[in-house]
């Protein structure tokens, strides 16, 4: 499944109000609670900040992709924000990121995390973005 098909207007926040990275990875973990998508919110919350301990998920150009596995999830689930003026995240190239796809995967299904983590790298190495 592509990541494009995991995306509705329910899942995408314009703009985030969040203006640091936890606060923006409570954001995205409470837009999953409010569409339905996950019912544990403490849970994810713990494992997305488990995860960013093991080395911050801000890739290059703006972009950021919070991620775990849980069994919180039973297939891969995104919820995306965006930030205008851009937020800390300990990106890579050391600039703020302003475009944020939070992922959650069960544990026993890689295959569809990493083709959606390895589109949003080809994403974020392209020209034309």
């Amino acid at each position: 499944m592509a990541l494009v098909d995991l995306i509705s207007s329910e899942v995408v926040k314009v703009p985030l109000t969040a203006d640091n990275k936890p606060a923006v990875i409570r954001e995205l973990v409470q837009i999953l609670k409010d569409s339905g998508k996950i019912d544990d919110f403490d849970h994810v919350l713990e494992a997305i900040h488990k995860r960013e301990e093991m080395g911050s998920t801000g890739l290059e150009r703006g972009i950021a992709v919070p991620h775990a596995k849980t069994g919180a999830v039973k297939s891969l689930t995104v919820a995306i924000g965006i930030s205008p003026e851009g937020i800390d995240f300990g990106s890579l190239d050391s600039k703020p990121s302003q475009l944020f796809f939070l992922m959650l995967a069960p544990p026993n299904q890689s295959g569809p995390h990493i083709e959606a983590l390895a589109e949003i790298a080809k994403l974020s190495r392209s020209t034309a973005f």
